[in-house]
């Protein structure tokens, strides 16, 4: 089976919950599935703007990114946190090769469209699973960061969960899991909902029941949904050891997206 897991927040900031995720994507890749990582990296990112004496700003859970803070990105996600991640499953004996959307023109990017303009922010507009399937023959795993290079020769942030949501498209993935911060995606009454369909999605961000950094990630559950992906699911960084599970038995951990 093909698997894309998103990882980000606290799965990579925290050594504890970094080792469990990893150990669960080795364990996958061992029982023999092919398994690509999407990764995050928001948190470094403010950190090192924060650094530098830039203040981060986002709108509707996405970072305004100008040039600067373009570049910034490109530097740490690319770089120390595609390394990390690259390292930590290695310290595992599992070759893995970190790569940015840019490397081999796998994923290509044009300007988001947004009222206001959030500067270098892209979507993916193609991409080229080839060089998924080449790391895949050779046991490894793809380690992606999200940027990705546009038709006009800059590169552009993405939001990882759209990413990841590209990446499993690309590569007709069985499941898409991201791997978060949060137990699931919390319903009106606070509690978390075990299988959410495509169709509330809409209402819930209508009525501010999901808001921010929730609103691209459930966006990207759905476009994945709607192009072929066969299960999404969010689970929460502590779940991680369930992930082999995942499709073989019952989860009680995150929330289900499903189409109807």
């Amino acid at each position: 089976m093909k698997y894309v897991v998103k990882l980000g927040g606290a799965g990579l900031e925290v050594p504890a919950l970094l080792e469990s995720c990893v150990r669960a994507i080795t364990e996958l890749v061992r029982d023999g599935n092919h398994v690509a990582v999407v990764h995050g990296g928001g948190v470094q990112l403010t950190r090192t703007l924060k650094a530098l004496g830039k203040q981060s700003e986002f709108i509707n859970g996405l970072r305004v990114t100008d040039a600067e803070t373009r570049d910034t990105a490109l530097m740490v996600l690319a770089g120390k946190v595609n390394k990390s991640l690259v390292a930590a499953l290695g310290a595992l004996g599992q070759p893995a090769v970190g790569l940015s959307g840019g490397d081999g023109l796998m994923f290509r990017a044009r300007r988001k469209r947004t009222a206001p303009d959030l500067g270098f922010v892209g979507e993916i507009a193609a991409s080229d699973a080839r060089w998924l399937d080449a790391i895949w023959q050779l046991n490894g795993v793809p380690v992606l960061c999200s940027m990705a290079l546009g038709f006009d020769g800059e590169y552009y942030n993405i939001n990882a969960d759209e990413m990841a949501a590209a990446c499993a498209i690309a590569c007709n993935a069985d499941a898409l899991v991201f791997l978060t911060d949060v137990p699931g995606v919390k319903g009106a009454n606070g509690e978390v909902l075990r299988w959410l369909s495509i169709d509330q999605i809409a209402e819930m961000a209508k009525s501010a029941v999901i808001t921010g950094g929730m609103l691209p990630k459930l966006g990207a559950c759905r476009e994945a949904l709607l192009n072929g992906v066969k299960r999404v699911r969010i689970l929460p960084a502590e779940a991680a050891g369930s992930l082999p599970d995942l499709c073989s038995s019952r989860v009680a951990h995150g929330t289900e997206v499903m189409v109807a």
